[in-house]
C-alpha cells in the first residue's frame, strides 16, 4: 500500500473509556431515526467485504458466520457487504441479482436478528461495477487481445503491413518506444490490465447504463426487503460505477456526464426507482465520496452538492467515505487485477499508523462535517455518517458533540473487536481489543484471501468448535474473533 511520503509512525492514542453513566447519557448511545427505520443507537458497522461467498455469489457458513460475529456486538446498524445488483460472475462476493440468491440472504438476516437480540438494523449494500481485467503477460496481450490499426501502422512505419507483422514488432519493443507507438489506454490496459469506464461511449452496454441500471438497482432493493433487510445503501463510492458516474472525470456527452448537475443525474434517477420498488418501512440511503483525492476528481464541494442533491430527493441517510479509485492504483503484478485501496486515495480510504503529519485518525471528519453543514443549510435534517479511523468513545462522543455528523462508523475497530460498541456500554472499556490500524487487514482483502484480523486470528486454534482457515504448511487462521460474554 502507497503511504505518504513523511512516514511518519503514529502511536495508538490513549483511550479513556466511559462507565456505565456516562455511556448511558452519551449521544453514541442514543437513539436516532434513520427515516423509517429507528436506530437504537448511532453506532454503525459498515459494509466490509470478507471474501466467503460462493464463486456464484451465494451465503455460505463463513458468510453467516461473519455477520453472526458482528451482530453480537449489538451495534446501532450493520451494513452487509458490496453485493452486486447484476446476474453476472463476480468471484466470492454476495450478489443479489436472481431470485435464486434469496433463501441465502433470508437466513442471513434471520441469523443477524438472531445474535444481536433484535438490537441492530441489518441494511445491505448494493452495488454495480464494470468490467477489470487481469494484468496479461506481453506476449498474450499482443496475440490475443491487441488489435492493430492504420494509427499503429504509421507510427511503426509499416504501411501495408499484415496484423502478425505488427504484433510481432510490438511484441520486441522496449517500453520507452511502446510508449511512442500505444495510446494511453492501450498502455494501460498491458500493464495495469483492460478496464472498462463509463465513458467508453463506443461499448453500447456502457452507453446504455442509464437505461438500464435504475432497474437494476430496484429489483436489487425489492429482493432486499423480501429478504427482510431493514434497508439498502446505494454503493456510490470508491472505484465502481456510480461513482464514476458522480466523478468530475465523467465527460459523458449525453447529459450524464460534464457539470455535476449532469454527473448526480443517474444516481437520482436510481434511488427514485429504488424508492418506488420498496415499501415506505424500508430505508434507502448512499454511501459515497467526501473526496475523491485523485487528479482532476470531484472535491468535497461537490460531495456537498451532491449531499444537498440526495437529501433533498428524500434519501434517509447519507453515508461518507474517501478515495479508493483506481485512477492512481499501484501497478499490479502479472495475473493480477488492478486494486483501487494501493494509491494515495486508497491510502486516504483506509489510512494506517505510518502516516503525515494529520495522522491516520479521523481524516475524513472535517469534509463530511462541511457536507452535513451544507445539508443543513439547505434545511434538511437528513443523518450523516462519518468514517474512517475512528478507534476511541472520545473520539466518536466529541464528532457527535460537535455536530461533524450524526452517526460514527466504524469497519476496522469493529473487526478487532466486534463488541467494542457493547463494551463500552457495559462500562467495560478497559476489555475492548483494539484496533492497531496497519492494515492487515486489507492485505487480505488485496489478495481475495479471506478477511480476518492479526489481533486475534491466531488466538485460541484448538479450542473445541473453532473454525479455523487452513493455509497449508501447517499455518492456520480462525474465521471469526473469539467469544466473548458479558
Amino acid at each position: 500500500m502507497w503511504h505518504p511520503p513523511e512516514r511518519i509512525t503514529h502511536p495508538l492514542p490513549e483511550a479513556r473509556w466511559p462507565g456505565v453513566g456516562e455511556a448511558a447519557a452519551a449521544l453514541l448511545f442514543k437513539p436516532l431515526r434513520v427515516g423509517p427505520v429507528a436506530l437504537e443507537s448511532r453506532t454503525w458497522v459498515p459494509a466490509m467485504v470478507p471474501w466467503r461467498a460462493t464463486e456464484e455469489g451465494f451465503v455460505t457458513e463463513e458468510v453467516i458466520g461473519w455477520y453472526e460475529r458482528l451482530a453480537r456486538g449489538r451495534p446501532g446498524a450493520l451494513v452487509a457487504e458490496a453485493t452486486g445488483v447484476r446476474d453476472i460472475p463476480s468471484g466470492p462476493l454476495l450478489r443479489i441479482g436472481h431470485d435464486r440468491f434469496l433463501p441465502g440472504l433470508q437466513r442471513l438476516v434471520e441469523t443477524v436478528r438472531r445474535a444481536s437480540d433484535g438490537h441492530t438494523r441489518f441494511l445491505i449494500q448494493i452495488i454495480d461495477f464494470l468490467a477489470v481485467k487481469r494484468r496479461p503477460e506481453k506476449e498474450k496481450f499482443f496475440r490475443r487481445f491487441f488489435r492493430p490499426t492504420e494509427r499503429h501502422r504509421e507510427a511503426l512505419g509499416m504501411p501495408g503491413a499484415s496484423d502478425e507483422a505488427v504484433r510481432e514488432r510490438l511484441l520486441g519493443m522496449a517500453d520507452p518506444d511502446l510508449d511512442r507507438v500505444l495510446d494511453a489506454r492501450e498502455i494501460e490496459s498491458l500493464r495495469f490490465g483492460y478496464r472498462e469506464r463509463v465513458t467508453d461511449m463506443d461499448l453500447p452496454h456502457v452507453r446504455d447504463l442509464p437505461r438500464v441500471l435504475p432497474g437494476n438497482f430496484a429489483a436489487a432493493a425489492a429482493r432486499a426487503e423480501k429478504a427482510g433487510f431493514d434497508g439498502v445503501e446505494l454503493h456510490y463510492a470508491h472505484a465502481y460505477t456510480m461513482a464514476s458516474f458522480l466523478s468530475a472525470t465523467n465527460d459523458r456527452p449525453d447529459g450524464y456526464g460534464g457539470p455535476r448537475e449532469n454527473r448526480v443525474r443517474l444516481p437520482l434517477e436510481v434511488y427514485g426507482a429504488v424508492r418506488r420498488a420498496v415499501s415506505p418501512r424500508f430505508a434507502v440511503g448512499a454511501r459515497f465520496l467526501a473526496d475523491e483525492i485523485v487528479p482532476g476528481g470531484s472535491r468535497v464541494e461537490d460531495a456537498a452538492f451532491f449531499g444537498v442533491e440526495f437529501a433533498r430527493a428524500g434519501m434517509d441517510f447519507l453515508s461518507l467515505s474517501r478515495g479508493g479509485k483506481f485512477d492512481d492504483a499501484k501497478q499490479p503484478g502479472v495475473g493480477w487485477a488492478v486494486y483501487p485501496y494501493t494509491g494515495p486515495s486508497g491510502y486516504e480510504c483506509m489510512p494506517t499508523v505510518i502516516s503525515d503529519a494529520r495522522g491516520p485518525f479521523g481524516r475524513n471528519v472535517a469534509d463530511v462535517a462541511r457536507i452535513r453543514s451544507a445539508v443543513r443549510e439547505a434545511g434538511l435534517e437528513t443523518p450523516v455518517v462519518v468514517s474512517g479511523g475512528i478507534h476511541s468513545f472520545e473520539q466518536a462522543e466529541g464528532i457527535l458533540r460537535r455536530g461533524e455528523a450524526d452517526i460514527v462508523a466504524a469497519a476496522r475497530q469493529s473487526l478487532a473487536d466486534p463488541d467494542w460498541w457493547r463494551k463500552m456500554r457495559l462500562g467495560r472499556g478497559a476489555e475492548i481489543r483494539r484496533c492497531v490500524f496497519t492494515n492487515y487487514c486489507e492485505g487480505l482483502d488485496q489478495k481475495h484471501r479471506p478477511v480476518t484480523c492479526k489481533l486475534w486470528d491466531r488466538v485460541g486454534l484448538d479450542e473445541p468448535g473453532v473454525k479455523t482457515i487452513e493455509e497449508g504448511a501447517g499455518k492456520r487462521r480462525r474465521w471469526t474473533a473469539p467469544a466473548w460474554e458479558p
